[in-house]
């Protein structure tokens, strides 16, 4: 039978066997760890990173809803006002157009007119 000296080697031989078959299980597991705390680490500043832009996305976006919808609106309004100015400058165009046909055609007819009131008198 073993004694309990023999027993206690046995357990200090089966310790130390057991712990350095372990050493290199635990010397991967902390290259583990550490990587682990580099991906936690890179995952942070890319959660930062897009905070900061989902904050700036949602500046544009108030920008175009507050500012530039309504200066469109506005400059829209502005054109269909220049468009119904010009509508009606284009109006006054024509017909001052159609009165200076009649006038010129009015002067030779009155010329012709004096023409024929010479011959005849």
């Amino acid at each position: 039978m073993l004694e309990k000296k023999d027993i206690e080697m046995i357990a200090e031989i089966v310790g130390k066997t057991v712990s350095e078959l372990n050493k290199p299980i635990y010397e991967r597991l902390d290259k583990m760890d550490s990587r682990l705390d580099k991906m936690d680490s890179r995952l942070d500043k890319m959660d930062s990173r897009l905070d900061k832009m989902d904050s700036k996305v949602t500046e544009v976006q108030m920008t175009l809803e507050n500012e530039t919808n309504k200066n469109i609106s506005i400059i829209a309004e502005g054109h269909l006002d220049l468009s119904r100015k010009l509508d009606n400058a284009l109006k006054v165009e024509n017909e001052k157009e159609m009165l200076l046909l009649r006038v010129t055609r009015l002067e030779n007819e009155l010329r012709r007119l004096k023409a024929k009131i010479e011959e005849i008198a």
